[in-house]
Protein backbone atom coordinates (compact mmCIF):
# COMPACT_ATOMS: atom_id res chain seq x y z
CA UNK A 1 0.00 0.00 0.00
CA UNK A 2 3.19 2.68 1.14
CA UNK A 3 4.62 1.17 -1.72
CA UNK A 4 1.67 2.33 -4.43
CA UNK A 5 1.12 5.86 -2.31
CA UNK A 6 5.06 6.70 -3.51
CA UNK A 7 4.70 5.46 -7.10
CA UNK A 8 1.15 8.02 -7.45
CA UNK A 9 3.65 10.74 -5.66
CA UNK A 10 6.26 10.36 -7.94
CA UNK A 11 4.48 9.97 -10.97
CA UNK A 12 2.31 13.35 -9.92
CA UNK A 13 5.87 14.99 -9.21
CA UNK A 14 7.18 14.23 -12.86
CA UNK A 15 4.05 15.30 -14.13
CA UNK A 16 3.62 18.50 -12.73
CA UNK A 17 7.45 19.33 -13.22
CA UNK A 18 7.89 17.77 -17.12
CA UNK A 19 4.16 18.82 -18.31
CA UNK A 20 3.72 20.81 -21.15
CA UNK A 21 5.34 24.40 -21.21
CA UNK A 22 3.24 27.23 -22.54
CA UNK A 23 6.07 29.67 -23.20
CA UNK A 24 4.73 32.25 -25.71
CA UNK A 25 7.69 31.01 -28.41
CA UNK A 26 5.74 27.27 -28.50
CA UNK A 27 2.21 29.38 -29.49
CA UNK A 28 1.81 29.24 -33.27
CA UNK A 29 -1.72 31.07 -33.42
CA UNK A 30 -3.99 33.84 -32.24
CA UNK A 31 -7.64 34.21 -32.13
CA UNK A 32 -9.56 36.47 -34.45
CA UNK A 33 -13.31 38.07 -34.63
CA UNK A 34 -14.56 37.55 -38.19
CA UNK A 35 -16.82 39.76 -40.01
CA UNK A 36 -19.99 39.01 -39.87
CA UNK A 37 -21.98 39.78 -43.71
CA UNK A 38 -25.45 38.07 -43.10
CA UNK A 39 -27.78 36.27 -40.48
CA UNK A 40 -30.59 34.49 -40.33
CA UNK A 41 -32.97 34.95 -37.72
CA UNK A 42 -36.57 34.21 -37.39
CA UNK A 43 -39.47 36.96 -37.66
CA UNK A 44 -40.35 36.39 -34.24
CA UNK A 45 -39.85 33.73 -31.41
CA UNK A 46 -42.12 32.02 -29.38
CA UNK A 47 -41.56 31.80 -25.70
CA UNK A 48 -39.78 28.70 -24.42
CA UNK A 49 -38.45 27.46 -27.86
CA UNK A 50 -35.45 26.55 -29.08
CA UNK A 51 -33.91 27.92 -32.41
CA UNK A 52 -31.08 27.38 -34.70
CA UNK A 53 -29.81 30.68 -35.70
CA UNK A 54 -27.51 30.62 -39.32
CA UNK A 55 -24.71 33.24 -39.45
CA UNK A 56 -22.58 33.93 -43.06
CA UNK A 57 -19.12 35.21 -41.89
CA UNK A 58 -15.76 35.40 -44.11
CA UNK A 59 -12.30 34.42 -43.75
CA UNK A 60 -10.07 36.66 -44.69
CA UNK A 61 -7.03 33.88 -45.42
CA UNK A 62 -6.24 30.23 -45.84
CA UNK A 63 -4.67 30.66 -42.39
CA UNK A 64 -7.66 31.38 -40.49
CA UNK A 65 -9.66 28.60 -39.42
CA UNK A 66 -13.37 29.13 -37.40
CA UNK A 67 -13.48 27.91 -34.11
CA UNK A 68 -17.23 29.08 -32.94
CA UNK A 69 -19.34 31.80 -32.20
CA UNK A 70 -18.97 34.03 -28.85
CA UNK A 71 -22.60 34.88 -27.78
CA UNK A 72 -22.56 37.52 -24.80
CA UNK A 73 -25.49 38.48 -22.75
CA UNK A 74 -25.07 42.54 -22.42
CA UNK A 75 -28.39 42.90 -20.90
CA UNK A 76 -31.20 40.82 -19.68
CA UNK A 77 -32.23 40.77 -23.75
CA UNK A 78 -29.39 41.71 -25.64
CA UNK A 79 -26.85 39.42 -27.15
CA UNK A 80 -23.61 40.53 -28.56
CA UNK A 81 -22.51 37.60 -31.41
CA UNK A 82 -19.06 37.55 -32.46
CA UNK A 83 -17.81 34.11 -34.62
CA UNK A 84 -14.47 32.93 -33.65
CA UNK A 85 -11.16 32.14 -35.29
CA UNK A 86 -7.92 30.98 -35.20
CA UNK A 87 -5.26 32.40 -37.34
CA UNK A 88 -2.16 30.13 -37.55
CA UNK A 89 1.06 32.22 -37.76
CA UNK A 90 3.81 29.62 -38.37
CA UNK A 91 2.59 28.84 -41.70
CA UNK A 92 3.70 31.45 -44.93
CA UNK A 93 1.86 29.07 -47.06
CA UNK A 94 -1.45 30.92 -46.70
CA UNK A 95 -4.29 31.34 -49.85
CA UNK A 96 -4.71 34.76 -49.65
CA UNK A 97 -8.65 34.41 -50.82
CA UNK A 98 -11.21 35.25 -48.91
CA UNK A 99 -13.76 32.88 -48.25
CA UNK A 100 -17.13 33.33 -47.00
CA UNK A 101 -18.87 30.09 -44.54
CA UNK A 102 -21.60 29.88 -42.67
CA UNK A 103 -22.57 28.32 -39.30
CA UNK A 104 -25.33 28.24 -36.80
CA UNK A 105 -25.84 28.54 -33.04
CA UNK A 106 -28.59 27.23 -30.68
CA UNK A 107 -30.38 29.79 -29.49
CA UNK A 108 -33.13 29.49 -26.04
CA UNK A 109 -35.46 32.04 -25.42
CA UNK A 110 -36.16 32.09 -21.89
CA UNK A 111 -38.07 35.87 -21.79
CA UNK A 112 -41.02 37.35 -22.95
CA UNK A 113 -39.01 40.74 -24.35
CA UNK A 114 -38.02 40.89 -27.35
CA UNK A 115 -34.62 40.27 -28.22
CA UNK A 116 -31.73 42.51 -29.48
CA UNK A 117 -29.00 40.65 -30.96
CA UNK A 118 -25.64 42.61 -31.97
CA UNK A 119 -23.52 40.70 -34.85
CA UNK A 120 -19.70 41.76 -35.31
CA UNK A 121 -19.59 43.04 -38.50
CA UNK A 122 -15.72 43.95 -38.13
CA UNK A 123 -14.67 47.56 -37.59
CA UNK A 124 -14.83 51.12 -39.07
CA UNK A 125 -12.17 53.55 -40.42
CA UNK A 126 -11.33 54.78 -36.93
CA UNK A 127 -11.14 50.90 -35.77
CA UNK A 128 -14.40 50.86 -33.62
CA UNK A 129 -16.52 48.23 -33.95
CA UNK A 130 -19.91 47.87 -36.13
CA UNK A 131 -22.37 45.97 -35.39
CA UNK A 132 -25.58 44.47 -37.24
CA UNK A 133 -28.28 44.79 -34.77
CA UNK A 134 -31.66 42.74 -35.28
CA UNK A 135 -34.67 42.80 -32.62
CA UNK A 136 -36.56 39.82 -32.72
CA UNK A 137 -40.00 40.04 -30.88
CA UNK A 138 -41.24 37.10 -28.77
CA UNK A 139 -44.56 35.75 -28.75
CA UNK A 140 -46.02 34.75 -25.71
CA UNK A 141 -48.29 31.65 -25.69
Amino acid sequence: MMRRFFMMLVSSVALVFGGCSLDDDDVNFHFTALEITDVDVPESFDFNQNYIISVTYLKPDGCTFYEGFDVRKEALTVRNVVAVGSVRTDDQACTQAVIEETASFNFSVIYTDPYTFKFYTGENSDGEPEYLEVVVPVNEL
